[in-house]
């Protein structure tokens, strides 16, 4: 199983290397989901205020037996709200929904808003005031650390420039076939831990037959392989799955990739086709949050 190894975010805040992804998993569902990760050995959980679940996810954690400490849990203010008063009546929203009195990471969901996802809209304001709110929140002790998600170089350039605190963390689409190493290379640089969702690419790599052969050498699963890359690239992967046995095979990580497989592991073409995930704005070009 997979050590208990943690990233230090650059206020100090020690955060587990692999988290368990929530998109998609229903509220009146999540909770056993959670409960179950906890039982296996996880202690980060990710989730966010448009997955519409975070009540599910706090009452997953509140059953599990586990003190507060002990998990490390995440939530991000919706892509929409880009004032003060609407980013901090939601932070409230989510402690009461999850029934905590602090979350240890808190994220802006993205730069803009899903309908203008990389649109040539200015939001620079918008982001700054929601950014604001969570500094404020931050301060109150509502929040251990407080990051980004979807942000692209310039998003975070306006937050270190004009913000009093920088992101810790920004959560991106990041798998094989599709890493971008430059946004990765400039948040590391930046002492930003990068964070991949997707790290399966939503199960589109899984058909990849290169992919296929170098996990079958380390008779390793595909889904295992992805995690694992991730983690050599110093990127903490949020695998997403409800099944108890791929919840154990995805933290079952106790091999290393070779430097030559590797080197062919980022050269594999990014044409990634998400397939019906094709729909959601970080996988395409269409509205709904991811």
């Amino acid at each position: 199983m997979l050590s208990n190894d943690n990233f230090t975010l650059s206020n100090g805040v020690q955060v587990p290397q692999v988290g368990l992804g929530t998109w998609m998993i229903p509220d009146d569902e999540v909770a056993q989901v959670v409960r179950d990760a906890l039982e296996i050995g996880y202690r980060h959980i990710d989730t966010a205020q448009a997955y519409a679940n975070e009540r599910g996810v706090g009452e997953g954690f509140r059953t599990s037996g586990l003190a507060r400490d002990a998990v490390f849990v995440t939530s991000k203010v919706r892509a929409e709200f880009k004032d003060y008063k609407s980013a901090s009546e939601s932070i409230d929203t989510s402690l009461q929904q999850m029934g905590m009195d602090y979350l240890d990471l808190l994220l802006i969901h993205s730069p803009q808003p899903w309908a203008d996802f990389r649109s040539d809209g200015d939001f620079d304001q918008g982001n700054l005031e929601a950014w604001r709110a969570m500094e404020d929140a931050h301060k109150a002790g509502k929040l251990r650390a407080i990051g980004v998600s979807n942000f692209e170089r310039a998003d975070i350039e306006n937050l270190l420039t004009n913000g009093t605190v920088a992101p810790v963390v920004n959560q991106v689409l990041a798998h094989i076939g599709s890493t971008p190493f430059d946004l990765i290379d400039y948040c590391q640089d930046k002492g930003i831990l990068v964070e991949a969702y997707s790290p399966v690419g939503h199960g589109a790599v899984l058909k990849n037959a290169t992919i296929g052969e170098i996990a079958k050498a380390y008779d390793v699963g595909i889904a295992q392989l992805c995690i694992r890359y991730c983690l050599q690239l110093g990127l903490l992967p949020l695998p997403k799955t409800a099944n108890p046995n791929h919840l154990r095979s995805n933290i079952g990580l106790e091999f290393t990739i070779s430097a030559a497989d590797m080197a062919t592991l980022k050269a594999i073409d990014g044409d990634t086709d998400y397939g019906q995930a094709s729909a959601f704005p970080v996988f395409g070009k269409k509205r709904t949050a991811a």
